[in-house]
């Protein structure tokens, strides 16, 4: 798999019954406390290998160190990656460090599978039900925490969020029959759907009503509290995505807000969709069926009320 489907992660075949699956993330801090940095951005790079269906192996440190940093803070962005990292069951094996003007920290991740097993975005079929692991908005509470909009109270429940490894929604998933998966990250809810409507050939509707939001999030939308890359994936999408009239442009923009270490997108057929918000439930993911899969029409995703 390379750049045609715009998987997660590119999957390069060792042999017949092994292939290995790459990938790279990294990005400025999206919160204050290092330590919390670090967890929130392995547990992003993490991600990419979980939306593939497999478990990671080996990590290697990327970081951009500022001279204000100190080395106590980095230290806690290195220990708040290596807590998730050794959660996640792999290793960290060196990595690489360079001086920068911003502080800037990920990972790249690789990990091994057999071919039949990987889970791609471009599987889903008409028929298949959507569902979402994680709420949208982390990107607008975290524009709010840096204005002092909301305080770092109201911004916890998207820090834990992010901070928790999409392993355990995979782990779940894997007990039903998943035909496509990706994790939403910087192109949105929508950006990402779009891609695996694209790769699929497929339509998907989403039912306004059934997306989960963090709390305080569509009220500062309403505000106009978004940050600037949604409107560049509204831009980028325009075209694509086709919204009911009684949508709300506030409501659009939290679908367009990009995410930072967002949920899983899993397409699945329509009999194990409530199996697998039940298996998700009980692996204490909150999730819900957002949408379902119909034959290509004229947009490749569209959102109802």
């Amino acid at each position: 798999m390379g750049f045609d489907t715009r998987d997660d992660a590119c999957v390069y075949r060792v042999r017949d019954d092994l292939v290995l699956i790459q990938t790279v993330d990294f990005f400025p801090p999206i919160v204050d406390d290092p330590f919390e940095f670090g967890q929130i951005a392995a547990a992003n790079a993490l991600s990419d290998i979980y939306a593939m269906g497999a478990d990671p192996s080996v990590a290697l440190n990327i970081l951009c160190v500022p001279p204000c940093l100190t080395p106590d803070e980095v230290a806690a962005i290195l220990a708040g990656c290596a807590e998730k990292v050794l959660e996640s069951g792999a290793v960290i094996a060196g990595g690489h460090s360079v001086e920068d003007a911003e502080p800037k920290y990920g990972l790249t991740v690789s990990a091994f599978i057999h071919p039949d097993l990987i889970w791609s975005n471009a599987g889903a079929r008409p028929g298949d039900v959507l569902v979402l692991t994680k709420p949208l908005g982390n990107g607008i509470l975290a524009t709010a925490a840096k204005r002092d909009i909301i305080s770092q109270e109201a911004f916890k429940p998207a820090i834990a969020a992010m901070s928790t490894l999409n392993k355990y929604a995979k782990e779940a998933a894997q007990k039903t029959r998943v035909h496509s998966c990706t994790d939403i990250t910087g192109f949105g809810f929508l950006g990402h759907a779009y891609e695996m409507a694209e790769a699929s050939d497929c339509t998907f509707f989403f039912d306004s009503g059934a997306i989960p939001l963090f709390d305080e999030v569509l009220d500062l939308s309403t505000k106009g509290v978004v940050p600037g890359g949604a409107e560049r994936n509204k831009l980028y999408l325009s075209k694509k995505i086709n919204f009911a009239d009684n949508i709300s442009e506030p409501f659009k923009a939290i679908l367009f807000d990009p995410q930072t270490s967002g949920g899983l997108l899993i397409s699945v057929p329509e009999d194990d969709g409530n199996k697998l918000v039940e298996n998700l439930k009980e692996a204490g993911v909150r999730a819900s069926v957002v949408g379902y899969v119909r034959e290509r029409g004229r947009f490749f995703a569209e959102v109802v009320a």
